[in-house]
Parts: structure tokens; sequence; C-alpha cells
């Protein structure tokens, strides 16, 4: 469309584009067809569709938004073209689900693996920035979880769907707060708590990582070597 044939006050080539009102009436049609289509589909890549979804199921979706999207619209694309890709798309997906089925290897590459992110209330780090995750993504997920303390965590897992995956601890523990900084009521009533359970021992954790130590101890983390703590609650 050339940039001369564009005028703000062309209301019919707005509301209708080029091709002829009676095209609403086709465009109507065609969704429906791929509408329907796309239901069965999915349903035939199964339950995982509806849910959580792994990278390659991902990429699977967008693909199918890209491919229907033609058909539906273009009035020059016939439905059967659309058909052939959605096919092409769902073969391709089922295919690699079958070889990473038969292949831990190929599973692997094409879903991804879980990432351990918090072990024995401790951040794991480096974990941690190769999966480009904040420490406050990780406290956020703890406290809807009602977790405030870093030491209540044995294992906190980063699923290949995105999940985190959090066991708690049998025996409560000292360990870093994750409260929000700024709510000073609740910090201060779980570090009396603290006080009275440890029987006035004072611990520290570190803020980089969470690892916990006596405060008479004037040393570096021995995890991560940075030096900056915070009092420990229970």
């Amino acid at each position: 469309m050339k940039k001369e044939e564009i005028h703000l006050e062309d209301i019919q080539r707005i509301l209708f584009g080029q091709a002829p009102p009676m095209f609403l009436l086709e465009v109507f049609i065609r969704t429906i067809i791929i509408y329907i289509l796309m239901l069965v589909i999915v349903r035939w890549l199964g339950k995982r569709m509806s849910g959580q979804l792994t990278i390659m199921e991902m990429a699977v979706m967008l693909t199918l938004g890209a491919i229907v999207s033609v058909p539906m619209q273009m009035p020059d694309r016939g439905l059967l073209q659309g058909l052939l890709l959605l096919l092409i798309a769902v073969l391709f997906q089922r295919g690699l689900s079958l070889i990473g089925y038969l292949s831990g290897r190929i599973e692997d590459i094409v879903q991804g693996k879980c990432s351990l992110l918090v072990k024995d209330g401790v951040l794991q780090l480096k974990q941690m920035e190769s999966d480009r995750i904040s420490r406050q993504q990780v406290f956020a997920q703890l406290r809807e979880k009602e977790i405030y303390n870093l030491g209540n965590v044995d294992r906190l897992y980063l699923e290949a769907c995105g999940m985190f995956s959090i066991f708690r601890s049998d025996k409560p523990r000292a360990g870093l707060p994750i409260l929000p900084p700024d709510d000073k009521d609740m910090l201060d009533f779980h570090k009396q708590s603290t006080d009275a359970n440890l029987q006035h021992i004072t611990m520290v954790a570190c803020i980089n990582c969470g690892f916990v130590k006596r405060d008479n101890e004037q040393v570096p983390c021995q995890d991560c070597g940075h030096n900056d703590w915070a009092k420990a609650i229970n």
C-alpha cells in the first residue's frame, strides 16, 4: 500500500481494510474452523500444554499462534496450508517428546533440567547466577509458602517448567531473615523469638548467601567469602 493512499478520513479502509466487507463473514468462518482445529491439536499434545509449559512446549505454542493467524485473516491463503503447518508442528513436538522419552540426554537438552537454588538454608549463588534468578525472586517464593527464614529450607529447586519446589526443614533452625526489610514489626518479633529459643546465643547469617555462624567468630563467610552479616532469626 502506497503512502499516498493512506488518509485518516478513510473510515471504510480503517474498519474493513482493502478487502470487501463480505470478507468479515469469511474471517468469522475461518476463525471458527481454526479454533476447533486448535482445540483438537492442543488436546492431542497432552495435558502438559494446559499446565506449566516447558521450553519446548512454549516454543510449540508460539509457533501455533503464528501459524493460525495467516489462514484466518489473509484472503489469498487457504485453510489447508495452515492445517498442514499445524500438523507438521504437532508431529515435530510429538517426535521430540518420544526421542526424549527414549534418551535421557536428549530430554535434558530439549526439556531442560531442574536447578538447586537453596541447600540446607544456604543460597547456591553460582546456580542462581546461571539461571538468572535474583535473591528477591527466591525470597518472594518462600514468603508465598509462609517461610520467613532461609534456615527452614532444606532444598529449593527450580524445575525445568519454571515452577519452584520447596522442601522444608524438619527442625526449626536459625537463618537469614527473608522478610521485607521495611516490615520492622515482623523482624523485631522474629528476633525476640530467636533470642528466646537460642537461649541468648547470638547467631548471624551472611547477607550474601545465608550461611549461619556464631557472632563471636570474626571471619569471612566460609561459603561465599563475603563479610556482611545480619542477625539470624528462628
